[in-house]
C-alpha cells in the first residue's frame, strides 16, 4: 500500500501554506483549517524561513491544527537529527500557537521518503509542551535507517488527549511500554500499527495487556491495532476489549486469527469493525458477516489478499 497525503485532521480540510507569493487571494481563517507547512529541496524557501513566515502571516493563537510535512524532517541522512530540531521548533511556538488541538508529525508519501526512512524521537515532549492537544498523529518510526535512537514514548500525565495515532512499518515495543505506563485519562482512540518485525516491530501481544484489558486507558472506545504482521495472535487477544469500534486491518490476518477473535467474548456490543487488508477465505468472512452484520455491526472485509503460505503474507505498509 502506497501511504498517501492526509487530507483531513481534527474534522479540518488541510490547507498547504503557500510559498511567498504564490497566494492568488486572502488567506484562510486561522481555526478553519489545517495548516500543513512543506517546503521541498527547490522551494525559494527552506523550512525555517517558512517556519517564522507562518508564524508571523497567520494569527498563531487562533491556529486549531497543523500539519508537517516535507522539509520539517530532513533527508533519510539526517533524518536523525531534524526529528529533534521539529521538537524544538513546536516548543518554542507553544506560548504563540495556545490554540492548538491538533498536530500531525512527518505527513510524507512515498515519492518523498519511505515509511522506513522516516527517523522520529520522543513525541511526549510535543505533548508536554502543548498541555491542552487533542490530538497527535505520528508518522514513522525508523532509528535503524536514517540515524537517530528512534520513535519513544516517555511515560507522562496529559489530561486533554484524546486521539493518539502512531503509523508506521515496525511499532518498537518501548513505546507501547511508555504508553501503557502513561495517565491518558481523556483517551478515546487508540490507533497503532504494529508493522513488521523485518522493520522493527518488537511489540509483542504481551506488551499491549494493559491496553487491551483496559486497566490504563480508561475512556478508550476506538482501538486500532493495524498492520502487523502478528495479526493473529493480536486478534486472539484483543476480543475481550471494552471497546465500541476495532479496527484490526491491514496486517496478515487469516482464518486463525478471525476464528480465535470469534471465540472471545461476542462482539455484537461492537460499533465498526474494519479488517480492510485482510488473507481470510470467504466462507470465514461470510461467517463474520453473519455473527455481527445482523446486529448492526458495521464490517469491512474490502481488500482481500491471496496468499496460502503464511510466508508470503505481508503487511499493508511496511517499506
Amino acid at each position: 500500500m502506497t501511504l498517501a497525503h492526509i487530507s483531513e485532521l481534527h474534522g479540518l480540510p488541510v490547507y498547504v501554506f503557500p510559498l511567498p507569493g504564490e497566494s492568488s487571494g486572502d488567506l484562510p481563517e486561522a481555526e478553519s483549517v489545517a495548516w500543513k507547512l512543506v517546503r521541498q529541496d527547490n522551494d525559494p524557501e527552506d523550512f525555517d524561513d517558512c517556519w517564522n513566515r507562518f508564524l508571523e502571516t497567520v494569527d498563531p493563537s487562533r491556529v486549531r491544527a497543523l500539519v508537517l510535512g516535507a522539509g520539517a524532517y530532513g533527508s533519510e541522512l539526517d533524518a536523525g537529527d531534524s526529528c529533534d530540531e521539529v521538537a524544538e521548533r513546536l516548543a518554542g511556538a507553544a506560548d504563540r500557537l495556545t490554540g492548538l488541538r491538533a498536530l500531525y508529525l512527518a505527513d510524507l508519501e512515498f515519492e518523498e521518503c519511505e515509511l522506513s526512512w522516516i527517523v522520529q524521537g520522543d513525541v511526549s515532549p510535543f505533548l508536554a509542551a502543548y498541555p491542552r492537544l487533542e490530538e497527535l498523529a505520528v508518522r514513522g518510526s525508523g532509528g535503524g535507517f536514517g540515524g537517530g535512537s528512534g520513535l519513544e514514548f516517555t511515560p507522562l500525565r496529559h489530561e486533554g488527549l484524546r486521539v493518539l495515532r502512531f503509523e508506521n512499518g515496525g511499532l518498537p515495543a518501548e513505546v507501547v511500554q511508555g504508553l501503557a505506563a502513561s495517565d491518558l485519562p481523556a483517551l478515546e482512540h487508540l490507533d497503532l500499527w504494529l508493522g513488521a518485525e523485518s522493520y522493527g516491530r518488537s511489540t509483542t501481544v504481551a506488551d499491549l495487556a494493559p491496553i487491551l484489558d483496559g486497566s490504563r486507558l480508561p475512556a478508550l472506545r476506538r482501538l486500532g491495532l493495524q498492520n502487523g504482521d502478528n495479526q493473529d495472535e493480536v486478534a486472539a487477544a484483543v476480543a475481550a476489549a471494552p471497546v465500541v469500534a476495532l479496527h484490526l486491518g491491514r496486517g496478515t490476518l487469516s482464518d486463525t486469527g478471525a476464528a480465535a477473535l470469534l471465540s472471545g467474548q461476542p462482539l455484537v456490543h461492537l460499533q465498526e469493525l474494519d479488517l480492510h487488508h485482510h488473507y481470510l477465505s470467504d466462507a470465514m468472512a461470510e461467517r463474520i458477516r453473519q455473527a455481527l452484520e445482523p446486529y448492526g455491526v458495521k464490517v469491512d472485509l474490502s481488500g482481500r489478499e491471496d496468499a496460502d503460505d503464511p510466508d508470503d503474507r505481508y503487511v499493508a505498509a511496511g517499506e
